[in-house]
């Protein structure tokens, strides 16, 4: 989608400080981290929300959380973190574009809210 700022990182015409890359994802640095490891991990391919995932896309759902996983050996957080994605305005997302939020760095305490 040409508004989609996602798309356009994914692009190269928007910048990012980019983490990890491959062929169907690419994670950055969130640029207002609410942790001191604060990672967004968009999938190439847009998919506006959680709801528009489809049976053919268990396979890149499944690649997500493994590069989670990856990231959070490499950036150290792997004694504990979350992976939170927001689905809809009443979800709290803000932008339509499918994305994860790889969280650590600091202790969690158990409420969401």
């Amino acid at each position: 989608m040409k508004d989609c700022i996602f798309c356009k990182i994914v692009a190269g015409e928007a910048p990012a400080e980019v983490v990890y890359e491959d062929e169907r994802v690419l994670a950055f640095k969130d640029i207002n981290p609410l942790a001191p490891v604060h990672i967004l991990i968009v999938p190439r391919l847009h998919l506006a929300t959680l709801n528009d995932l489809q049976p053919e896309h268990k396979d890149l759902v499944s690649h997500i959380f493994k590069v989670a996983i990856e990231l959070a050996h490499k950036f150290k957080i792997d004694k504990g973190y979350r992976v939170v994605t927001n689905c809809g305005a009443d979800g709290g997302q803000i932008i339509f574009h499918l994305h994860f939020h790889l969280l650590g760095g600091k202790v969690f305490d158990h409420n969401l809210v």
